[in-house]
């Protein structure tokens, strides 16, 4: 398993000898110390990382969608350090939530479970975020849930509470004695004085004390159930991804990741019981991806709270990638405060990335997102401030700033290539390979991957009807223009622009592009 391996302080993999540039030592802001520490994944060459996943009883929103996307730029960037990753994201299917939203609706919870994980799939897919390596589900894990009760039940470190008669199933509750973990509450720093662990959800009564929290629940009347050596029940929040983690990615992880919220007590609760079965550091980083703030800033966006944007909303006047482009304009760590007019603005700036790669020759992309190593890099110097920008702790904010400062270039370049010099040459010879490797950057993002022409014109949405009109609007105001007769030339630029259409002007003639992304 790959927690049983040695630990290892290994260098990120380089480039080759050839190049002239070399990727900085990756540095990454681990919760549990309150400071960037170097990645030293415990098998070299290899990075287990967990995230917590989505509860799928609704919709998901932009909170859930800005966590997506972080971590899938995470996965794709160590892939491109050369890193084989492995990426579990579980799929919470078993909840109170689901349980409760299933019986409103008159269907299964199973059924509700599934409808919804098929939505979650379609918002993740239209946010351009890979499939992660595996994604379990609850209720497919359940003989290593029991296994790792039953473990901390013998260990003395989990207890039977007492028999509830009014369940009526005659199963017993299982809960944690946080008290004999010793090292409790080293991540959030909370205190077990005035807080309950399992504070989330509702449980029996029965405890030996108010922090301990269910690690297996009785079960009730109507409800979805499993056998256990306590009767019928299910299990508790806490313990679904601790047993996950240790089935698919072995007793240590390389990489912890999640909300803020699930910080306390979630992530403190798996700390405690996995360390206290497992005998093991639970996870070497903790990495936690802030939340999205609804508009009025005063609060996160929640579905509990009634207060949330949902990804299929955002999703009807923007694309998935000005969305995902929005998110990564800002520090992962810190709240965002939801924006229309900045999520505006973060589509004009993709499309004018979009317009500097216009027209030009691009090879095709590479299977897989390709290699940092194995990029040709035209422009060292932007390269370079791009992956110093990654390697701190995913700064992309400044990759992007890398990639605007590139994209000026490349437009330069390309205004040098019309004209009749000896330099215009040399310039027309670096276009392509500029062009290429802006295109290659962006990929450790998840932008820029998509036709330029296609973007700009609409994309896939753009029917041949409306993309003939528009051209022949454009043909219609250069032949007005050339006649001198601004009049007509001026009509058929303001019918244009009533279509959405932003016309820009060149030495090679007038081109054109929607002013929106659309999927």
């Amino acid at each position: 398993a790959a927690g049983d391996a040695a630990g290892s302080s290994e260098e990120a993999p380089v480039p080759a000898e050839s190049k002239e540039w070399r990727l900085p030592e990756l540095r990454i802001h681990n919760t549990m110390a309150r400071a960037k520490e170097q990645l030293a994944p415990l098998k070299p060459g290899v990075v287990n990382m967990y995230v917590c996943g989505v509860t799928v009883y609704d919709l998901c929103h932009l909170g859930h969608a800005r966590i997506m996307v972080f971590f899938d730029v995470v996965a794709r960037y160590l892939g491109q350090r050369g890193y084989t990753v492995n990426y579990v994201r579980n799929v919470t299917d078993i909840d109170d939530k689901i349980i409760r939203r299933a019986a409103e609706g008159g269907e299964s919870a199973e059924a509700l479970a599934r409808r919804m994980e098929v939505e979650m799939q379609k918002d993740a897919a239209a946010l351009g975020c890979a499939k992660p390596t595996c994604e379990p589900r609850v209720s497919e894990t359940m003989p290593e849930i029991l296994s790792m009760v039953k473990s901390l039940e013998e260990g003395q470190h989990a207890y039977v509470g007492a028999a509830i008669e009014s369940q009526g199933s005659g199963g017993l509750d299982v809960y944690f004695r946080v008290r004999s973990f010793s090292n409790y509450g080293r991540l959030s720093r909370c205190s077990l004085d005035g807080n309950q662990a399992g504070a989330r959800v509702e449980i029996g009564g029965g405890k030996e004390a108010p922090e301990d929290f269910a690690l297996w629940k009785a079960a009730k009347a109507g409800e979805p159930c499993w056998e256990s050596p306590w009767g019928a029940g299910r299990p508790g929040w806490h313990i679904e991804c601790s047993a996950m983690a240790k089935k698919h990615l072995g007793d240590t992880l390389d990489i912890h990741g999640g909300g803020p919220d699930l910080l306390f007590p979630h992530h403190e609760n798996e700390i405690a019981q996995s360390e206290a079965a497992n005998g093991k550091p639970y996870a070497k980083l903790w990495m936690h991806c802030a939340a999205v703030r609804s508009s009025t800033g005063d609060e996160k966006m929640s579905k509990s709270l009634g207060n949330f944007v949902t990804i299929r909303k955002a999703l009807q006047s923007y694309a998935g990638e000005a969305i995902r482009f929005y998110f990564l304009s800002s520090q992962y760590r810190q709240p965002l405060l939801y924006s229309e007019e900045a999520l505006a603005q973060a589509q004009e700036r993709l499309l004018k990335l979009y317009t500097s790669l216009r027209g030009v020759p691009l090879p095709p992309l590479p299977v897989g997102g390709g290699s940092a190593a194995d990029t040709e890099v035209a422009a060292p110097e932007a390269w370079q401030r791009f992956h110093e920008a990654m390697s701190n702790d995913f700064d992309t904010v400044s990759a992007i700033a890398a990639l605007n400062e590139l994209s000026r270039q490349l437009l330069q370049l390309r205004q040098a290539a019309e004209a009749c010099s000896v330099a215009s040459a040399a310039a027309a010879d670096l276009v392509p390979r500029i062009a290429a490797q802006l295109r290659a950057m962006g990929g450790s993002l998840g932008v820029l991957q998509r036709d330029p022409e296609e973007v700009l014109r609409g994309g896939t949405a753009a029917d041949q009807e409306f993309e003939a009109r528009i051209d022949g609007l454009v043909a219609e105001r250069t032949a007005a223009r050339k006649a001198k007769d601004w009049t007509r030339a001026d009509a058929a630029k303001a019918e244009l622009t009533e279509l959405g259409v932003v016309l820009e002007d060149g030495a090679n003639g007038t081109t054109w592009r929607v002013g929106a992304l659309v999927s």
